[in-house]
């Protein structure tokens, strides 16, 4: 397994002399409360502090075109189906509903590869970890309605029957009640047929076809007007094989949204390293292109319903560092801006991959550092993602525009170089009369704690106090920022 160096790259004399270039126009610029003597401390009015090391000047202008939308119920996360016979979600407890209620309104997904593993025992006496009981489910049923999210339910279509599936569908639809956003019939179905999987060598995507409308048809005699979705494919070449064809076969009134997973690659990959991480992602933005136009011809939406870094359970030291909190702003805006209704980010456990929470036998132990790039991107808000043109040199950075119900527009900035800062000039093409940010730091790629949010850690118990939104001094139409290496920052303009 690759691991991320924690030792700084050594500065080239291009760098170096760019640097310095830059760090002196930076002594030019007003309203940031910059300075460049080296005792400088923030003023009283909470104005950004100075930066340090090699600095590029850049400029971000935000276009009046949208290029997209963050829906209402964007963010969810992902867990296995073990998870609910561990009476992880239960009402009293406490730390994970705070931690849900942390990222706001979102969808909770019970499936995975356990999906299929797990059978519905209906006379509540579960012993193992492979059965869910009735009262399994009404323990989630109050975890849901504690937190406010909704949930899209996974049932087993590889070991199961029609029949129990239909009979364990019914309790979950009297259970949640509202709190139920759709049911899944099957987790992956386009892997049952390879060497280790539950049809192996005998699985064509008819005989998926043909065991997935008994089971629909089952569950719709216990529950008629359920909502399903699906395939929940497990990605890459199967989309134009697989989920694409599911949702041409079906009758547009069968699903209600079409489900398909994303992973970047193996965590196993000696190639899958932070910076590959946060490098862009073409392998991304083709499938959701792909996605994107299959559902619209459709007329169903979307959802990357299970998703994280890389696949496995993650990379060692990669998945579990810094690099995931950058990671994450810019996979989830990518996924916004190519059309999806949604992600769930799959986790679970303590193991050193991915995970937003860690837990461990119901308890949760902490919030990874995944988890602060979930919760900074929420602090954006849903809305209309706007275009932007951000000329930063050769800083590594990326920047998304949201435009809220309000007419206030957020910015984050997510400045991924290692070693230049970046600041901003920055043009809204509207008068501005208030603007603060927000800024997301960590010690390096490789750290897997220290992470912080306007200086604030995220506890234990969900609880999370930043500092006050920096003062920046608008003029017009523009206002400038400091945004440094290795950092986010939610630029919010009213």
């Amino acid at each position: 397994m690759s691991h991320v160096s924690n030792v700084r790259p050594t500065l080239s004399r291009r760098r170096l002399l760019h640097g310095a270039a830059s760090f002196t126009a930076l002594s030019l610029l007003q309203g940031c409360g910059y300075a460049t003597n080296p005792n400088y401390h923030p003023p009283s009015d909470n104005q950004l502090p100075l930066p340090s090391g090699p600095v590029v000047q850049g400029t971000l202008t935000v276009m009046r075109n949208p290029s997209g939308a963050i829906p209402l119920r964007f963010m969810g996360l992902s867990y296995e189906k073990f998870a609910m016979s561990y009476n992880y979600f239960h009402f009293s407890n406490h730390n994970l509903i705070a931690l849900f209620r942390l990222l706001g309104d979102g969808v909770l997904r019970i499936g995975g590869g356990s999906a299929d593993q797990v059978l519905f025992t209906p006379n509540n006496e579960g012993a193992t970890h492979e059965q869910v009981t009735p009262a399994n489910i009404k323990a989630l049923a109050a975890f849901l309605q504690a937190t406010g999210w909704l949930c899209l339910y996974g049932v087993n279509l590889a070991t199961s029957t029609p029949a129990l599936a239909a009979e364990e569908v019914a309790h979950v639809v009297a259970a949640l009640g509202p709190n139920l956003l759709g049911i899944a019939i099957g987790n992956e179905s386009d892997e049952y047929g390879l060497p280790n999987g539950f049809f192996p060598g005998n699985w064509t995507f008819p005989d998926f076809l043909t065991r997935w409308d008994s089971f629909r048809a089952a569950i719709l005699q216990a529950a008629p007007h359920v909502p399903i979705t699906g395939p929940d494919t497990a990605g890459g070449n199967h989309i134009s094989t697989w989920t694409l064809p599911f949702g041409q076969s079906v009758n547009q009134s069968e699903i209600t949204l079409l489900t398909q997973h994303y992973y970047r690659a193996s965590g196993a990959s000696t190639t899958s390293t932070a910076s590959f991480l946060i490098s862009p992602d073409p392998q991304l933005t083709g499938e959701l292109t792909t996605l994107n136009t299959g559902a619209k011809q459709l007329s169903i939406p979307y959802r990357i319903s299970e998703c994280n870094s890389f696949g496995n359970g993650g990379a060692a030291g990669v998945s579990d560092s810094y690099a995931s909190s950058l990671w994450v702003i810019d996979f989830l805006f990518g996924v916004a801006l190519g059309g999806s209704a949604g992600v769930n980010m799959h986790g679970g456990g303590n193991a050193p991959g991915y995970t937003p929470i860690a837990d461990h036998s119901g308890v949760v132990l902490e919030a990874r550092p995944e988890y602060y790039g979930l919760l900074f991107f929420t602090m954006a808000g849903a809305g209309t993602l706007l275009e932007t043109r951000l000329l930063a040199g050769t800083v590594d950075a990326n920047a998304y525009a949201v435009r809220n119900a309000n007419g206030g527009v957020n910015l984050m900035v997510v400045n991924k170089d290692t070693l230049q800062n970046l600041t901003l000039t920055i043009e809204t093409n509207r008068s501005i009369w208030r603007a603060t940010q927000q800024t997301m730091t960590g010690p390096n790629l490789a750290a897997t704690s220290g992470v912080t949010i306007q200086g604030a850690v995220v506890n234990q118990d969900g609880s999370f106090s930043p500092a006050s939104p920096n003062t920046l001094t608008p003029s017009g139409t523009q206002t400038t920022c400091y945004i440094p290496a290795l950092s986010a920052a939610l630029i919010s303009i009213n």
